[in-house]
């Protein structure tokens, strides 16, 4: 291409980090209460329910998954919208398949483009912290302070997310660190299934081209992305647990 590696990361690197910052929020905001919920309800059609959700998600590859949301919400393959409209009258607009519109141009066609790709990258990584998060509840929920703060009338919700999720944090934090790499390689599916312009296509371009200092340069940046964040990650494990503080 005759241009630095630099500027061409430089040029797809906003699409990246849009996408895995989106897919963080939305698997983080749906896991950990997900997992709460599971550890709360076990035993019962509620925990069965989670965990067979969790299991379906880590067990699919992304790029299925991105397939059939593109199929359903993209295409409308199931006829959902088309039967809406005939029933009720209302248009319910379909997601875009393909491409990656900047914040700039509006925060509704930036999260458009993104909503797919997102909850296509992150099934994995949601059944992943779902499953540990619910692991780790059970057990602190078995722990003596928890059967204290129950006998001192403090109510479901302050037991949930005071007394236990504060406590289990550690382990749901350690998790969601090492689970960035999970988004680091599903990222180069994703943004291929979805065609999008980041790092991921890139270095399947670059791959195909053998254009080995693209990839070099790339490869080095997620490395890098990859080994901050789980410094990050280990500084965090301070706020959680004032105990580990050295």
């Amino acid at each position: 291409t005759n241009l630095p590696v630099s500027l061409m990361i430089a040029q797809r690197i906003a699409p990246t980090v849009s996408l895995m910052v989106v897919t963080l929020i939305l698997s983080i905001g749906i896991a950990v209460p997900l997992g709460v919920i599971a550890a709360w309800k076990n035993g019962t059609w509620v925990d069965r329910l989670v965990m067979g959700i969790a299991v379906f998600g880590f067990s699919v590859p992304v790029f299925v998954t991105g397939y059939l949301l593109a199929y359903v919400f993209a295409l409308d393959g199931l006829g959902v919208a088309e039967f809406i409209y005939d029933r009720t009258g209302i248009d319910i607009p379909l997601l875009p398949v393909q491409g990656y519109t900047p914040i700039s141009q509006g925060f509704g066609p930036f999260m458009a483009n993104l909503v797919l790709p997102a909850v296509a990258l992150g099934s994995v990584y949601i059944a992943l912290i779902a499953r540990i998060t619910r692991a780790t509840m059970m057990e602190v929920l078995q722990q003596d302070y928890v059967r204290t703060a129950k006998a001192k009338g403090v109510g479901s919700r302050g037991v949930l997310f005071i007394h236990g999720l504060k406590n289990a944090a550690v382990p749901i934090v350690t998790v969601i660190g090492i689970g960035i790499a999970l988004l680091i390689g599903g990222s180069v599916v994703t943004e291929s299934v979805f065609a999008i312009p980041g790092l991921g296509r890139l270095v399947v371009d670059a791959i195909l081209r053998r254009d080995y200092p693209v990839i070099q340069g790339v490869v080095l940046l997620f490395s890098a992305v990859y080994v901050l964040l789980n410094l990050l990650i280990d500084l965090l494990y301070t706020v959680f647990d004032p105990r580990i503080r050295y």
